[in-house]
């Protein structure tokens, strides 16, 4: 991050405390920001941006510490967290991802949390970009017509994890892709193709402008097409951090027999909300009184309106939306529900294609 707008920020989070100070102070006490992945992908770069301007913002200034606990795709982490919703005096805070939501949306019977039960005060957009080898990203013409015959290796975390958003859309693209499951994070995915160990990856949005724009600067990685974002009527539109880069929808609807309506692009679509459009949330125990979940909401509305942050937050995280109280819940909302059709179409290809099953 740009060391001059991050100085800026702080000062700035130290002129405004006492626009929250009348809240119950966390002075002196130590916050933990739970991660349930390991240190090397997007949502470590997510949490460590907001630690530092939470910190400040926050009444009373607590320290913030991040902590991972990752595994099983981030249930176990989520599990953990589950069993702490007696601590909400404002210590604790849990940051989920799309791996996180997914398994719930698809009654995986490792999940033993409850969405519903938790009290969102931050909901994170973000993007990610698929790339490929300088040899295969030369040959992208804006279509996968000349590529799809290609034998690809893809390191993942597993199909019901946030890879689920790219192996369905390498399958409607007519993609052989073979998923080396077991990766512990995207980040490790990125080794991988750093390694020649896989030919096609892709990486949050995050990820990708701190660890992947290098490799293309470099010539050794070639950005192809992004997931996208939606727009104010929920239309997939072009990632606004890269707007020179098509978006999936533009790439389906050029490449021969890939479908953007029906109920095949209807599941693609309500994964694509729920690990991208609401991709990252801050959460609350659900034990966490009114007062305190106010001085988080406050805290965090203090830190995204402060002169600066869009551009120190489009650096890191890109130019998404952070959205806080009733949209942070109405995001959500949405992204932890699914239609019944949607839902059956995943789980069938599930099984299908990788012996998967929910029970």
């Amino acid at each position: 991050m740009n060391y001059h707008h991050t100085t800026a920020l702080a000062a700035i989070m130290a002129a405004a405390m006492g626009t929250t100070a009348g809240a119950q102070s966390l002075e002196g006490k130590t916050v933990e920001y739970v991660i349930p992945f390991s240190e090397s992908g997007g949502s470590s770069q997510w949490a460590n941006f907001y630690v530092p301007l939470l910190s400040k913002a926050l009444p009373g200034a607590p320290t913030m510490v991040v902590r991972y606990r990752p595994g099983a795709g981030s249930t176990e982490g989520a599990n953990w967290f589950q069993g702490q919703q007696d601590k909400g005096d404002g210590t604790l805070i849990f940051g989920d991802s799309g791996s996180t939501k997914f398994p719930y949306l698809l009654g995986d019977p490792r999940v033993r949390y409850e969405y519903k039960e938790w009290k969102p005060v931050l909901a994170s957009a973000t993007g990610g970009v698929v790339y490929l080898p300088p040899d295969l990203g030369e040959r992208f013409d804006g279509d996968m017509d000349d590529l799809k015959d290609e034998a690809y290796l893809y390191g993942s975390q597993g199909a019901t994890t946030l890879d689920l958003v790219p192996l369905l859309a390498f399958k409607m693209l007519g993609m052989t892709v073979d998923p080396v499951f077991g990766v512990e994070g995207r980040g490790d995915g990125r080794l991988m193709f750093e390694r020649g160990e896989a030919n096609i990856d892709y990486q949050t949005s995050s990820a990708y402008l701190a660890n992947v724009q290098p490799l293309v600067d470099d010539g050794l990685a070639v950005p192809i097409f992004t997931w996208g974002a939606l727009d104010n009527d929920g239309n997939i539109v072009r990632d606004p951090t890269f707007p020179d880069l098509p978006s999936f929808k533009e790439v389906c609807e050029a490449t021969a027999d890939c479908p953007t309506e029906g109920v095949v692009w209807d599941a693609y679509k309500a994964f694509f909300v729920a690990g991208f459009a609401n991709q990252k949330t801050i959460f609350l125990p659900s034990s966490a009184p009114q007062e305190v979940v106010d001085a988080y909401t406050a805290a965090i509305e203090q830190v995204v309106n402060a002169e600066g942050f869009a551009e120190s937050a489009e650096e890191v995280l890109g130019a998404y939306p952070q959205m806080t109280g009733a949209a942070a819940i109405e995001a959500t909302e949405q992204a932890t529900t699914i239609t019944p059709e949607a839902k059956q179409y995943v789980l069938d290809w599930l099984k299908e294609d990788y012996g998967i099953t929910m029970d």
